[in-house]
Formats: structure tokens, sequence, C-alpha cells
């Protein structure tokens, strides 16, 4: 993602070549903490705080809650760094957590570690995807 101009989202290596580091961790949570995962200022409040913690520059946040069988909480945080983004299913007590970053100075550990201890579940599982780019082939 590029940065309206900031240079953070580009590394630059030994032989000048730029690439772009890209941090992708994401996961399911069961059993979660309803209070929290019904509540959606809470919920964005936590995302708010996460993006914070891990050093992201929060550039707009939505959020939606929606009722039904299948009603929960969607939080959607736009950072200049990418994006952080938490859904809730009320009824299955399951939430999904998406944090995506590109640059060297914010964690996305660090946000989605905060988000998991904030809505509690009795268990969870987390992924890893380097989406950094290759740098440039030059001719």
């Amino acid at each position: 993602m590029v940065d309206k101009g900031d240079s953070q989202n580009i590394e630059h290596n030994n032989e000048g070549m730029d690439r772009v580091i890209g941090k992708h961790v994401y996961g399911n949570l069961y059993d979660v903490d309803i209070e929290i995962a019904g509540n959606e200022e809470k919920l964005r409040e936590v995302v708010i705080e996460a993006a914070k913690i891990a050093n992201m520059t929060l550039y707009d946040i939505k959020s939606w809650s929606f009722g039904g069988r299948k009603g929960g909480v969607s939080v959607i945080a736009l950072i200049v760094e990418s994006h952080i983004a938490v859904h809730t299913w009320l009824e299955y007590g399951y939430a999904t957590v998406d944090v995506y970053t590109c640059g060297e100075k914010s964690d996305p550990w660090k946000a989605f570690e905060y988000i998991v201890k904030c809505l509690n579940p009795k268990y969870f599982t987390v992924n890893y995807a380097d989406r950094s780019s290759f740098s440039r082939v030059r001719n």
C-alpha cells in the first residue's frame, strides 16, 4: 500500500533497490467475551487502542452492528500502513481478526495480541503471512 508519499513502507536493500515490507497476522477466536464482541463502541475502542499499541497511524474507522441469528459487530480500521478488521458472530461466540501492515515501524503482532486479550477467547488460531514484495528486477 502506498501511503501518500511517506516512504516508511519501502525498504532499501544493499543494492539500493526498493521493496515493500508486508506483515499479515490473522486468526479465529472461539468462545469470546460476548460483552465486548457484541458492543460496537467497545470493539471500536479496542481496535483504536490496538493500532496505537502497534505503532500504526489510524486514518479512518467504520463499524456496524448486525442483528438476527448470525448477528454481530464488524469494525474496519483503515490505517496508513494498511488495515485492521474484526468481525464477530454473537450466537457462535466467534470472531475473526485480520491485521495487515506494510512498513518496518508497525507491528501487527502487537495489535493482534491486544485484540485477542480484550476478546478473551477460550482458544484461538493465529496465522502469519509474509506479504513483502521482491526487489524490483532491473536490467
